[in-house]
C-alpha cells in the first residue's frame, strides 16, 4: 500500500490547497499533511522542497512498503492532475461522474474554474478566519460570480437530482468550486436559491467543516489573504 501525503499552504488562505486536499479527502484513503505557511521568507524554499513547480498542494506518493515491488515515489503537482490521478487510483469514490455526458460537463466546468475568473480570485481571496461582507464586489467580480452561478444551476437541473452537489455526489467538480462557495459567505454575496442551497451544501460537508475548523485554528493570519 502507498503512503499519501499531501503539500498544503495556510488552510485559511490556500484555496487551491483545499482542492486538492478535498479531492483526497473524498477517497476514503489515509494520508499526511505538510502545511507550509504563506507569506514567509523561507515559503518559496519550503514549497520547492516539496513540489517542482513551487506550489501548492503536491501530493507525494510514496512506492509500496517492502514485500511489494520496487516504485519510485512519485510528486503530482496542481489541483486537477491530483484529482485525475485520485479518480484512476479510487473509481469506487466516484470522483467524475459515471455517465459519459455528465463526466464531460464535470471535467469542462472544473477546467474553467482552473483557468479562469480572475477577478473573483483578485477581488474575493478565500479567507476563512474573517469576513468581510460588501467587500470586493467589483463589476468584475460580480461577472465572474454570474457566471459560476449559471453554472451551478445548469449542473444541478441537468445532472443534479441523485444529491445535493452539482452532480449528485460529492466530486472533482464540487471540489473545483468549493473554495468559490466559502468566498460567496466570506463578503456577503446575495445568491438565488439554488446557489444558496449549493454553497450550504458544500460548507456543510463533513470534510469541508474539518478544514474549516483547522483554518480557523492556525496561528497564521495574514494581513492581506
Amino acid at each position: 500500500m502507498s503512503k499519501l501525503t499531501i503539500v498544503l499552504g495556510n488552510k485559511a488562505y490556500s484555496s487551491w490547497s483545499l482542492r486538492g486536499w478535498l479531492m483526497l479527502a473524498a477517497t476514503g484513503a489515509p494520508f499526511d499533511e505538510i502545511v507550509i505557511p504563506l507569506d514567509r521568507p523561507d515559503t518559496r524554499q519550503a514549497i520547492l522542497a516539496q513540489s517542482p513547480a513551487g506550489r501548492v498542494p503536491a501530493l507525494k506518493v510514496d512506492g509500496p512498503k517492502v514485500g511489494g515491488p520496487k516504485v519510485d515515489a512519485l510528486t503530482i503537482w496542481d489541483s486537477l492532475a491530483i484529482g485525475e490521478f485520485l479518480a484512476e487510483r479510487y473509481p469506487g469514490a466516484g470522483l467524475w461522474p459515471s455517465d459519459d455526458r455528465a463526466r464531460a460537463v464535470a471535467r469542462s466546468v472544473s477546467a474553467e474554474m482552473h483557468s479562469g475568473f480572475e477577478a473573483l480570485r483578485r477581488d474575493m481571496p478565500m479567507d476563512l478566519k474573517k469576513t468581510h461582507h460588501g467587500d470586493g464586489h467589483t463589476p468584475g467580480a460580480l461577472a465572474d460570480i454570474a457566471r459560476i452561478t449559471a453554472i451551478w444551476s445548469d449542473c444541478r437541473h441537468r445532472f443534479g437530482a441523485g444529491g445535493t452537489f452539482l452532480f449528485g455526489a460529492f466530486g472533482i467538480a464540487d471540489a473545483m468550486y468549493a473554495p468559490v462557495a466559502s468566498r460567496l459567505q466570506t463578503y456577503g454575496v446575495t445568491l438565488d436559491a439554488v446557489s444558496g442551497a449549493y454553497v450550504e451544501a458544500i460548507m456543510d460537508l463533513p470534510a469541508m467543516r474539518k478544514w474549516t475548523a483547522a483554518a480557523r485554528a492556525e496561528p497564521w493570519v495574514l494581513p492581506s489573504p
